[in-house]
């Protein structure tokens, strides 16, 4: 079971700049607890995520010699994969490719077409530089706007991933509307079709609805799935407000009372929850 813990997605859409020391101090905690992957920051426009405008500088401040735990990095075009691939200690990119052409136009200012386009030179750079590109299916589970969105044209999405040799693949529910019957269908279809290719859950919920959520992709075979401690963040470019995301320790009582050893440090990761709230609050 791999756990992707997600201080980036918790913190982007925060209105507020939270200090540099102040997310190179809890990102540190992080990374004793045990966690697979770090989700710590992004490589994109400051316009667009004022956020993020020093993920390159908190990387530098990074206590990285004893953690096993991988780093990945957003980024949103071939520029932001350049930046992000010069950076040794990152292990993962993860480009958001959406379903809906409203939400990719929101998100990277790209149809998804020329999003197609950039996505197979960034995993040609992913390559060139040793990294392994992780490609998030946003709006997976539907979307707002009206965009048409069915079962066979993620697949079909998945297919054209596979196509450009993409070995990570994370069904994203950008705004919590997923149901346990199209997130079953979904990786209970595409984990044997595509047996090469890891995929994960980024898992947009609210309190009453998470747990559904993560019995039906855990049934289906999915082994990768993401969380924020405590629910904090959302996507900023998805609505008006913010739909939390799935909170990590739900995950790890989940995975734990299903007889799970996360191998987790469980002292380091009470540390991190408790600070956590001087982070967000």
């Amino acid at each position: 079971m791999k756990i992707i813990e997600c201080p980036r997605d918790a913190m982007q859409g925060m209105k507020a700049f939270i200090p540099t020391q102040v997310k190179v101090k809890y990102i540190n905690q992080l990374l004793k607890v045990g966690f697979d992957t770090i989700d710590f920051g992004s490589f994109v426009s400051p316009k667009a995520i004022p956020q993020m405008r020093d993920t390159a500088e908190v990387l530098e401040k990074l206590e990285l010699e004893q953690t096993a735990s991988k780093l990945l990095a957003i980024i949103a075009n071939t520029r932001g994969a350049e930046d992000a691939a010069q950076h040794k200690p990152i292990e993962y990119l993860g480009f958001p490719l959406s379903v809906s052409e409203t939400f990719q136009q929101r998100n990277t200012n790209k149809s998804i077409a020329e999003a197609m386009q950039q996505l197979e030179e960034i995993q040609n750079i992913c390559l060139k530089h040793n990294k392994t590109l992780v490609t998030y299916i946003s709006m997976g589970f539907g979307n707002p706007y009206g965009d048409p969105w069915d079962v066979e044209t993620v697949i079909k999405f998945v297919h054209e991933l596979d196509k450009l040799q993409v070995k990570i693949v994370s069904l994203s529910d950008t705004i919590g509307v997923a149901t346990p019957e199209n997130i079953t269908y979904l990786f209970s279809h595409l984990i044997p079709a595509f047996e090469h290719i890891e995929f994960g859950a980024h898992l947009h919920t609210t309190p009453l609805t998470w747990e559904e959520k993560v019995k039906a992709a855990y049934q289906a075979g999915c082994r990768r799935f993401d969380g924020a401690l405590r629910g904090y963040g959302g996507c900023p470019m998805a609505k008006d407000e913010l739909v939390g995301n799935m909170p990590t320790e739900n995950l790890v009582s989940f995975f734990e009372n299903n007889g799970l050893n996360l191998n987790l440090n469980k002292a380091a990761l009470q540390t991190a929850m408790a600070e956590s709230g001087a982070v967000f609050l």
